[in-house]
């Protein structure tokens, strides 16, 4: 899977002959996990077909700022199809439109909408050879590039006019490789492993039955899936959860019991830069297992209870240079027990959440959480979504480790 996976791509077409190469790039696009609206200028269809497109990228294309349809005039909206996108991408860039963008000629919906976009913006010029060697197109390529726009440099090879130079657009598979290589240069955590555990652990009583919690795994998978979208190189230690991901960056190993999970984690402990340590691991489990399913007899079972080992008291003794982050699950004396739990833990940051808090804790897809790092500094933040979430905890990480 693609760095792509996820992203929501907006392929702008203006009216160049390499238009017709857009359906295979569209194609690579999803293929990549991506999704993808178009817009086209007006004349560019007489290249490609808005037909075309849309059945490859399973959206509408946009063509203007009106469309009629049944009589009811439909206004496409430039503004949100600029604030949809995580990247824009304009392929072919004529020499026409090169212009306009660079100064701001604002005469068709595609124009328009690269005004209005708040995201990263690529463009890939297509021309003939004194097109594109002219003064004019130069001074526009660079005007765009000091407006922070990247450039996808055309190539040398045959061209419309028969001629054999530079100026031909990028291939689809190149573009598409420039996008991703560019993108990962940028990430703030490539380059670094991340273990994550997430989700409950079942401490078995006898073949069917167990000691569980009602953890879903929703904020352990949330911080991997974040992770992995910084760059990060994931090992995702989940105990039995209905979560999925999909994402290249992500190693998932499943395991059931507190022991499985502390063996997972020693085992990948040495070879990550950050652990960030969300399950909510069994503190307990049965002094002896029954081999066969326990029948009912008496009025009362009595089950006794030994401690399960401390996965994160003991990532906490052997640590050299990792970051290492737990989580504090807590009902009462939640800043206390947290920071007690920070120091004896030798944490280099813990993320408390309370159930006395509506909207946190098991089973919900929002959660609130103070950090509190090594220093004792507190940063509290509201209700949010667990994916919104993972996105502070994230950040918060890498602005600590930039430090």
């Amino acid at each position: 899977m693609s760095v792509l996976s996820g992203k929501k791509i907006l392929l702008g077409i203006t009216a160049g002959i390499a238009a017709y190469k857009t359906a295979n790039l569209v194609r690579l696009f999803i293929k990549s996990g991506a999704e993808v609206k178009v817009i086209m200028t007006p004349a560019s269809k007489d290249f490609i077909t808005p037909l075309t497109l849309s059945t490859l990228s399973k959206n509408p294309v946009s063509s203007a700022f009106y469309d009629k349809e049944e009589e009811n005039e439909l206004w496409n909206n430039h503004v949100e199809l600029g604030l949809w996108a995580d990247y824009m991408l304009i392929a072919p860039t004529t020499a026409n439109t090169l212009s306009k963008m660079a100064n701001g000629v604002c005469d068709n919906l595609l124009l328009a909408t690269y005004l209005s976009a708040k995201c990263p913006v690529y463009f890939a010029p297509a021309m003939d050879l004194d097109m594109y060697k002219h003064p004019s197109t130069k001074t526009s390529i660079e005007k765009l590039q000091s407006f922070q726009n990247i450039l996808i440099p055309a190539t040398s090879g045959e061209l419309a006019s028969g001629l054999v130079g530079e100026g031909r657009m990028a291939e689809p598979q190149d573009i598409v490789a420039f996008i991703e290589k560019d993108i990962l240069s940028t990430l703030p955590l490539r380059g670094k492993k991340v273990l994550i555990t997430a989700g409950p652990t079942y401490e078995a009583i006898d073949p069917v039955r167990f000691i569980g919690n009602h953890s879903s795994g929703k904020m352990g998978f949330a911080i991997a899936k974040t992770a992995a979208n910084l760059g990060a190189e994931v090992i995702l230690i989940s105990g039995p959860s209905h979560q999925q991901i999909q994402h290249s960056f992500v190693k998932r190993i499943d395991v059931k019991s507190a022991e499985n999970m502390y063996n997972a984690a020693h085992q990948y402990f040495n070879m990550v830069d950050i652990a960030i340590l969300s399950a909510a691991v069994a503190d307990y489990k049965p002094k002896n297992v029954a081999h066969q399913k326990i029948k009912k007899k008496d009025a009362t079972l009595e089950i006794v209870l030994t401690p399960t080992k401390d996965i994160l008291a003991s990532l906490g003794a052997i640590k050299k240079q990792q970051f290492l982050v737990g989580f504090a699950l807590e009902t009462n004396n939640e800043l206390a027990n947290a920071k007690g739990k920070l120091a004896r833990k030798n944490l280099d940051m813990i993320v408390l959440n309370s159930l006395q808090d509506k909207g946190a804790g098991f089973a919900t897809d929002t959660n609130k959480i103070t950090i509190i790092d090594k220093n004792l500094t507190e940063s509290s933040f509201g209700l949010k979504s667990k994916t919104a979430v993972a996105k502070d905890i994230m950040n918060y990480i890498v602005t600590k480790i930039n430090a």
